[in-house]
């Protein structure tokens, strides 16, 4: 969910047959990788999927990305825990980004994290806020995402 690749996580992954590492970027933005032709390797091969968004992209480029890319792919993996890694340097209005992908877009793409993690996994989800350089929109966006994701416990 970022403006900028997540070449650590990728990296950490890349061989390992039991992640199914997703990510939607800047191709070529800082640090320059993300490259969507990197599938993986070994028995990781496949496991590893890299959508460039391209300059300017709006909700409608990263939740056709979720769609067409992610979700079969996650539903084919079937997942155990699904870790959200949410960067609001994509979001509209960020300093850095030249993305515009409003708050909607968030909501809806934790909202199919969230059923897919239910689906395949028992409902487990971590979101892990990565930034975004728009203190402002930065404050405005960091709890739309969890909007109908937080389940009471207990009673």
């Amino acid at each position: 969910m970022g403006y900028h690749h997540g070449n650590a996580t990728e990296e950490a992954f890349y061989a390992d047959p039991s992640v199914l590492f997703f990510s939607t970027h800047k191709w070529l933005a800082y640090p320059g990788t993300g490259n969507p032709a990197r599938q993986g390797a070994g028995p990781g091969l496949g496991y590893t999927i890299n959508v460039d968004l391209g300059k300017g992209a709006e909700d409608r480029d990263i939740l056709l990305a979720w769609e067409k890319k992610l979700l079969p792919a996650a539903e084919a993996f079937r997942p155990d825990l699904v870790l959200i890694s949410a960067g609001f340097d994509s979001r509209k209005d960020d300093y850095l980004g030249d993305f515009r992908i409003g708050d909607d877009a968030f909501r809806r793409m934790t909202r199919m994290a969230s059923q897919l993690a239910e689906v395949a996994g028992g409902g487990k989800v971590v979101s892990l806020l990565e930034g975004g350089y728009n203190p402002a929109g930065l404050a405005d966006g960091r709890g739309r995402p969890l909007g109908g994701t937080a389940r009471r416990s207990g009673g």
